[in-house]
């Protein structure tokens, strides 16, 4: 049997729509019928030849998030069921083929239950901003309510969730963005500061009185991620999964504050510890059924064969909001 799915053959190339074999689950694997993929800037990065670090070689399948519709079960799975509604952060790396085809034969520890609140298109939208959230919020600074907590880049893909996970931990929230988003971190119920208008001082002067934070989550890396050394308080915790850099220590330093980096791909390329990306998604879940996740998606919608605009929009930076792309 054969699919359709989206195959880049050379960096910067176009997104091919092409007959391929369909995938058949191995065993501890489940085959997906895709219904939705959730393009992230790491899939732009990719798509041009940028991220080593993925390890996706040519000729490949982007995609790195997905939600559908479980239609086969491989041997020794017994978490899903055939017609379980599904999403998850499950290839587009690591020479694993990803979401922007029919099918995906799918680890299934990747997997979770598809929040039963959102559409395919919202599920397909987080997890891999949710996984990065939580493992730098949760896992690495392991914030607590009451804890003071600054989200860099706030109305981002991975800054939008960080700011309602954190929120619904019982911190106060505080995130830097434009003046066009500060309403959307207000309605996330945190206090938006305009990163543009006041420099790390004052806004640490303001918020804080001058002490800093108890936690500084960056989503944008470079010179971010030295404004984050500045702003966290004495003893305080920054975590990014952008720390790519070169950076001086000494603020944090002399604040005695720590540092973690995320490395959310992990998982994928090494096949350790999947167990973990599953659970993080049921966490998701919960929250999400709860009202206290949702993800911000961009109004426009692509499916296969207008992948390409998907792609435009995402590098372009006109998408208001995650950029998903229909698959059935």
């Amino acid at each position: 049997m054969s699919m359709q799915a989206l195959v880049l053959n050379r960096y910067h190339g176009p997104l091919e729509l092409t007959e391929v074999s369909m995938p058949r689950p191995a065993r501890g694997q489940v085959l997906v019928r895709i219904a939705a993929s959730g393009l992230n800037p790491l899939d732009t990065k990719i798509r041009a030849g940028a991220a080593e670090h993925a390890k996706h070689p040519l000729p490949l399948v982007l995609g790195i998030d997905m939600a559908g519709v479980v239609a086969e079960v491989g041997p020794g799975v017994t978490a899903f069921e055939v017609g379980d509604e599904v999403y998850g952060m499950t290839g587009g790396v690591g020479g694993i083929q990803g979401s922007l085809a029919q099918y995906a034969a799918v680890d299934a520890d990747l997997l979770a239950l598809k929040p039963a609140n959102l559409s395919m298109r919202e599920a397909a939208a987080l997890p891999l901003a949710f996984i990065t959230s939580y493992s730098g919020i949760v896992d690495r600074a392991r914030v607590e309510a009451g804890q003071t907590v600054l989200v860099q880049g706030g109305a981002g893909g991975v800054g939008s969730v960080s700011v309602q996970l954190a929120r619904a931990l019982g911190a106060q929230v505080f995130a830097t963005a434009s003046s066009r988003d500060q309403s959307l971190i207000a309605a996330w119920d945190a206090t938006a500061i305009d990163y543009r208008t006041q420099s790390v001082e004052q806004y640490v002067a303001a918020h804080t009185h001058g002490k800093g934070f108890d936690v500084v989550v960056d989503t944008v890396g470079g010179t971010t991620l030295d404004a984050s050394f500045a702003a966290v308080k004495h003893f305080g915790h920054v975590v990014s999964a952008l720390g790519w850099g070169t950076h001086t220590l000494a603020p944090l330093s002399f604040r005695e504050a720590s540092y973690s980096g995320v490395f959310t791909l992990y998982p994928l390329l090494t096949g350790e510890n999947r167990a973990h990306h599953g659970a993080m998604l049921r966490e998701a879940t919960r929250l999400a059924e709860a009202g206290q996740l949702k993800p911000r998606l961009d109004p426009s919608r692509f499916d296969l064969a207008s992948a390409e605009s998907a792609y435009e929009a995402l590098t372009s930076g006109t998408a208001r909001g995650k950029v998903v792309v229909d698959v059935v």
